[in-house]
């Protein structure tokens, strides 16, 4: 075999390998295939790098063709994405872009959820919506803070465990008023009947004229309605549509629920006239300010003021529109909200029987 065929071959096989490294670079980043821009913008990437997968339903669908940097200080970060134009079926107006990671500590890439069948398909150089990453540093942080509310708690419950050995002797001695109480029957009788004659005297304080007008100043006429349409717990389904309000937009003040802003919710309003649900929960969360009872009090006030407003200007079923008040968040980033979540048609509304209902 002559040095120039060896020579020969050798070339052939070099541009024949590299040829094939071509075609598998411009496979992963869809060089070949017909595709578009979409974009989604993030307050923080957590390390995602260009040329990093796009996921559709757990696919590799596209790739980041980068990422911009935001013009001002309290901008978010842009992520442009190329995606097979086939995505454009199943990727919607109100899809979710998320950036997620292999395993704890694995490489990024975006996840892109699919959207509603009755939203509009995505455009090019679209934007669509985005949930911030989860940062293994704040769970940390996060785990951190509550072992220590849990050392906490266990030497402070060491401590009432001896209080209350040393009370339930008493109790059992019959000394003070709750040993009287449980060893002594006209005791307990004469107690429990006081009780039961202060508990109706309240109720119909609530009705009196004085307390009327210190409702109305919050925002609502009578306590009791607050739970006539609320619910126990929000439905184990995907949503259709979530409008979210800032609450100090809506509302005049910080501990009201008197609306301020009734236009803000006409976009809500009129999504609901002309589209079918299965099922509204208007939902409302306070910040971690606050009493914890005032707060799920003001929460519920606000979800029945928010489901009011949309019963009284938009012509729906208002059997279908559900309250549930969340009280404080848990989350020390979130802020006084309200939500109007929207569940498909055909949802089990038997799922989420209202609290009415059940008592």
């Amino acid at each position: 075999m002559s040095k120039a065929f060896r020579l020969g071959a050798f070339i052939i096989t070099g541009l024949l390998i590299f040829a094939a490294g071509i075609f598998w670079i411009g496979s992963k980043r869809f060089l070949f295939s017909s595709t578009y821009i979409l974009n989604a913008d993030f307050e923080n990437v957590a390390g995602l790098s260009d040329g990093a997968e796009v996921r559709v339903t757990g696919i590799h669908e596209g790739t980041v063709k980068r990422k911009d940097l935001p013009q001002r200080p309290d901008g978010k970060v842009r992520v442009v994405m190329n995606l097979k134009n086939a995505t454009r079926e199943v990727i919607k107006k109100d899809s979710v872009a998320a950036i997620k990671s292999e395993g704890l500590v694995g490489d990024k890439y975006v996840e892109i959820a699919v959207g509603s069948n009755e939203s509009p398909k995505v455009n090019e150089g679209d934007t669509i919506q985005s949930e911030p990453p989860l940062e293994i540093s704040d769970l940390v942080k996060k785990t951190n803070v509550i072992l220590d509310s849990a050392k906490g708690a266990m030497q402070r419950f060491d401590e009432t465990a001896g209080n209350l050995q040393a009370v339930t002797s008493k109790i059992n001695r019959g000394t003070g008023t709750m040993g009287a109480l449980i060893n002594d029957r006209t005791v307990y009788e004469q107690t429990s009947a006081a009780a039961t004659a202060f508990k109706e005297d309240m109720e119909a304080l609530k009705h009196n004229f004085l307390l009327r007008g210190f409702f109305k100043k919050r925002g609502y006429e009578d306590s009791s309605e607050l739970k006539k349409d609320e619910i126990e717990k929000l439905p184990a389904k995907p949503l259709v549509r979530k409008f979210t309000y800032e609450a100090m937009k809506i509302f005049e003040k910080p501990d009201t629920a008197k609306l301020k802003n009734q236009k803000a919710l006409d976009e809500a309003g009129r999504f609901l006239e002309t589209n079918p649900f299965g099922l509204v929960v208007v939902a409302a969360s306070t910040d971690m300010k606050g009493d914890t009872e005032e707060n799920r009090t003001l929460t519920q006030a606000r979800a029945m003021v928010v489901r009011d407003c949309l019963v009284r200007n938009f012509k729906l079923d208002d059997t279908r529109i559900k309250t549930i008040g969340l009280g404080k968040s848990t989350d020390p980033s979130e802020l006084s909200k309200v939500e109007i979540l929207i569940y498909p048609a055909g949802t089990d509304r038997t799922v989420a029987q209202s609290k009415k209902g059940q008592e």
